[in-house]
């Protein structure tokens, strides 16, 4: 889990990093399959360091309600630092990662196709520094809601 870093320890790596795009996204990551691992791959391959902000369990419970996260933060971090198209994970807290993106002033940032670049937050970030907002089409059938779904209704099929 050594991706797995705080926004201080970020920033004074980043001081090293003069000369590297650093490439930002963010999400619950709640439930980790195939559509994750595309998007996250092409993401990298928009830069040279790929950081993953992953919303808190409590930022998630209040976004998606109490029944989720799935998985504690601890372990979804985790599974993702076993990705090596990942460089860096910090958890934030709040709803959004405006703060964060504010903080770390990514060169790229991205989304998934199901985001319009307009409404990514911290595209204003971004923007404002010359940075690029981009969004990845994604790999269609996979959706941890759906993955959800799929497991309730087999469980009460099989019941």
């Amino acid at each position: 889990m050594d991706k797995l870093i705080g926004l201080n320890e970020f920033l004074n790596l980043k001081k090293k990093f003069k000369h590297k795009t650093i490439v930002f996204t963010n999400g619950c990551f709640d439930i980790l399959h195939p559509g994750h691992v595309d998007y996250l791959t092409k993401a990298k391959q928009l830069g040279d360091i790929l950081v993953i902000g992953l919303n808190s369990d409590s930022s998630i419970r209040r976004i998606k309600g109490p029944k989720r996260p799935i998985n504690s933060e601890k372990d979804r971090a985790r599974v993702l630092s076993a990705l090596s198209c990942v460089d860096f994970i910090i958890i934030f807290q709040e709803d959004t990662p405006h703060k964060l993106i504010s903080k770390i002033q990514p060169d790229i940032l991205v989304k998934g196709g199901d985001w319009p670049v307009e409404k990514i937050v911290g595209r204003d970030v971004v923007l404002k520094k010359g940075g690029k907002v981009l969004n990845i089409k994604l790999l269609e059938g996979y959706s941890t809601t759906k993955i959800i779904e799929k497991i309730i209704h087999n469980y009460i099929k099989n019941k």
